[in-house]
């Protein structure tokens, strides 16, 4: 079974996050999210609150898994049993940062590939950093969100 780590902070986990996975499991077996803890950021959704949300948007697809992981990414892609982790790519600044990710993962783990997937153009706009900057302002993030999720269930 070939399994993918889609690894990221999902705070929170948005539509163009959604299309990456679907994606994803177009080319494996298996998705893992993984939600990177990182103390020293302010979230505005807990961990806890993260997985749950991504959970209940798969709790009826079982190719996908949601795990949070405070390691390296690719240590945490290797006790998932991944041979390669899935980045996102919305523009040419995402792909300086993530080319720079992928060859240092490369030089760290190099069984495991990295696969870059191109946010779709229509989703290229939505980021976590807008969504939390709408909300800062009170403003609706609906059209923003996976359908069907209600931000509002888990602040």
């Amino acid at each position: 079974m070939k399994t993918a780590i889609f690894p990221g902070s999902f705070d929170p986990f948005t539509r163009g996050h959604e299309a990456l996975v679907e994606q994803a499991l177009h080319l494996f077996d298996k998705v893992v999210i993984a939600i990177g803890e990182n103390v020293n950021k302010r979230s505005l959704l807990s961990l806890a609150a993260r997985k749950r949300l991504i959970e209940d948007l798969y709790a009826d697809n079982e190719r996908v898994e949601c795990i949070t992981y405070s390691t390296l990414t690719g240590d945490a892609a290797r006790a998932a049993g991944a041979t390669a982790i899935v980045r996102g790519v919305r523009n040419a600044i995402d792909f300086e940062y993530e080319r720079t990710l992928a060859q240092t993962n490369g030089r760290l783990f190099p069984e495991i590939s990295t696969v870059m997937l191109f946010t779709p153009a229509e989703l290229n706009d939505v980021s976590s950093s807008t969504v939390r900057e709408l909300l800062s302002f009170n403003r609706d993030v609906d059209w923003l969100m996976p359908e069907g999720v209600d931000l509002k269930d888990y602040l």
